[in-house]
């Protein structure tokens, strides 16, 4: 029997992974030519099957593939600031994000919640002379999210400073506004339920402008994997390198899948689900929701307060069903879990998991 796991990053495989991944080996996809025509169909195909997705405006976007979600933290820092920044800053990976800005020599400004906490626009005072601001739509750490009409507010609160959102354990779920926002990003290992080594980024043209402006002006803004060299080749559907062409092929078959289900009718399951998780903790005297703030609690990463220690707790849970839950992050290791409530589990599974924490 194959475990089922809860964890928030690999997490579990959508289930029509696999038969993508042996479909992509049946054309010998990983032999191609990322110059070739095959690849650039392939291309052509994920970005199309996104754009439904997200529902991304027909122009002023682009579609771009890097190695990681965590490289496009450094991608969007060189490309779009040439001094300054800001973070909203309530978790482990909003402050990694942070502290890459400020290894690159930028002056980083954050806002800072307590681990647990979320932000919503009226919370937050921009510095004035800030080329960037960089929310979290999901802290991965904490299970904090931050709701995708705040992150709107901010931007048009805002509106000469470039926002970026960083949603690696939110998308699709959360639903963004791309003719407000600037840029967004997410990595493939997480909600699209498919194995590491892509991450995917959405930016606009304006982005595209002021890296063209710093590169012309002798900024660095990076040299394969800068905002102009992914943006030409992007323009024929191409990649500057060799990228991860079958990890290409397999999202777009994965996305085609959730538009073949409908992305509202994924957002209100993914609802059904998380409000399960949250009522069980609200019941149970051995857990509770770690997020006090009901409008700031993750919909797709629960944390549960354990009342006994988390690694027994994991193992408890593992050795009843074969289900695996993730640890908390960080210093919340022995007192916390994490629970991912992606597409790829379904709401039998979650109500199995909520019987078997019952049992335990």
């Amino acid at each position: 029997m194959q475990p089922v796991f809860f964890t928030p990053g690999p997490a579990a495989l959508y289930p029509t992974v696999q038969g993508h991944y042996e479909e992509a080996f049946r054309l010998s996809i990983g032999s191609i030519s990322h110059r070739s025509a095959q690849f650039r169909k392939i291309y052509q195909h994920a970005d199309e099957q996104l754009r439904h997705l997200f529902n991304l405006p027909k122009q002023n976007n682009a579609i771009l593939f890097t190695g990681s979600a965590t490289e496009i933290w450094e991608r969007i820092i060189m490309n779009t600031v040439e001094h300054e920044c800001f973070h909203l800053v309530n978790g482990s990976f909003s402050r990694k994000f942070f502290d890459f800005a400020q290894e690159l020599h930028k002056y980083a400004h954050a806002a800072h919640k307590p681990f647990g906490e979320g932000f919503d626009a009226s919370d937050v005072q921009v510095p004035e002379y800030a080329e960037l601001i960089c929310a979290t739509a999901n802290e991965t750490s904490s299970g904090v999210q931050m709701r995708a009409q705040e992150i709107h507010k901010l931007k048009k609160a805002n509106k000469d400073k470039f926002l970026a959102v960083d949603m690696v354990s939110s998308a699709p779920y959360t639903n963004l506004d791309f003719n407000i926002v600037d840029t967004a990003f997410f990595s493939v290992q997480k909600a699209f339920g498919m194995p590491a080594g892509l991450g995917v980024w959405i930016a606009n043209e304006a982005m595209l402008e002021k890296a063209e402006r710093m590169k012309k002006h002798e900024g660095v803004i990076g040299t394969y994997h800068s905002l102009p060299s992914l943006w030409e080749n992007y323009k024929k559907f191409e990649t500057p390198e060799t990228p991860n062409v079958m990890g290409i092929y397999v999202l777009g078959k994965v996305a085609e899948d959730f538009n073949r289900i409908g992305v509202d009718q994924i957002r209100k399951e993914t609802d059904r689900k998380a409000k399960a998780l949250y009522d069980f903790a609200k019941k149970s005297d051995r857990f509770e929701a770690f997020v006090e703030n009901e409008s700031h609690r993750s919909q797709t990463v629960v944390v549960l307060n354990c009342q006994e220690a988390a690694g027994t707790v994991i193992q408890k849970v593992k050795d009843a069903s074969g289900m695996i839950v993730g640890a908390g992050y960080g210093k919340m290791k022995e007192t916390q879990i994490r629970i991912a409530n992606f597409p790829a589990v379904s709401s039998e599974q979650v109500e199995a998991l909520i019987q078997t924490l019952n049992s335990i």
